[in-house]
This record gives C-alpha cells, sequence and structure tokens, in this order.
C-alpha cells in the first residue's frame, strides 16, 4: 500500500483519531471519577464499629481493597495523560509517527492503541 511511502496521516485522517481518542478520553474520565468515588466512600468507616476478630480480617480486606483500587486509579490517570499526549500530538502535526524510526505506525495498530508512539517492530526491539 501507499501507506508506506507516506510521512504524514491526512487532515481527514486524523480527525477519525482524534474522535477516537475523544471518546477515549471521556470513557476513561468517567472510569476514574467512578473509581475516585468507590475510594473515597471507601475511606468512609461507617457507623458499625464493632469489635472481633472478623472486624481485623474486614479491615485486612479493606485495606487490601483500598491498594488495588488506588492502582487502578494511578493507571487510569497515567492513561488519560497518554490520550491527552495524543490529542497534542495530533494538534501538532506529530500524531501516527514512530518516535525511534520515523516511519507511520499503521492505522490497525493506532486504532488498537491509540496513544502509542511506536511501530510494533519498534516497540519489539525496545523489549
Amino acid at each position: 500500500m501507499v501507506q508506506e511511502d507516506k510521512k504524514r496521516y491526512s487532515e481527514e485522517e486524523l480527525k477519525e483519531f482524534e474522535v477516537l481518542i475523544s471518546q477515549k478520553l471521556e470513557a476513561s474520565r468517567n472510569e476514574l471519577n467512578y473509581i475516585k468515588e468507590t475510594l473515597s466512600k471507601r475511606n468512609d468507616s461507617g457507623t458499625d464499629n464493632t469489635s472481633g476478630t472478623s472486624k481485623l480480617l474486614e479491615d485486612g480486606a479493606d485495606t487490601s481493597e483500598r491498594e488495588n483500587f488506588s492502582q487502578l486509579a494511578a493507571r487510569q490517570q497515567k492513561f488519560i495523560q497518554q490520550l491527552e499526549a495524543a490529542l497534542v500530538r495530533i494538534k501538532n502535526g506529530t500524531y501516527g509517527i514512530c518516535i525511534d524510526t520515523g516511519k507511520l505506525i499503521p492505522k490497525e495498530r493506532l486504532r488498537a492503541v491509540p496513544h502509542t508512539q511506536q511501530t510494533i517492530e519498534a516497540k519489539l526491539k525496545r523489549s
């Protein structure tokens, strides 16, 4: 295909990616808000302050669950930042260009991982 000779995606193609990224960004922000709400509810100790060994087990499970939610929130925040950076690359015309090889990243890869900055080949070389 001609894609190997192309150096950049057209305005129309970039618009398609911008819509895709914006949709993912909105969904990701909603998910992050849900996680944050869940975390804030988990931080409420509630009024049930019974003592005993079952309470100790519950506290341990709650702590573990809070840690999991915190990690989820951190990953989601990082994903949102990567999507926002991808939108900046669309605006400045560098979106879809591999940072290692300078080649155009295939559309299929960008649709699957719209925030990527590398072709599969470059990613595998780094690993």
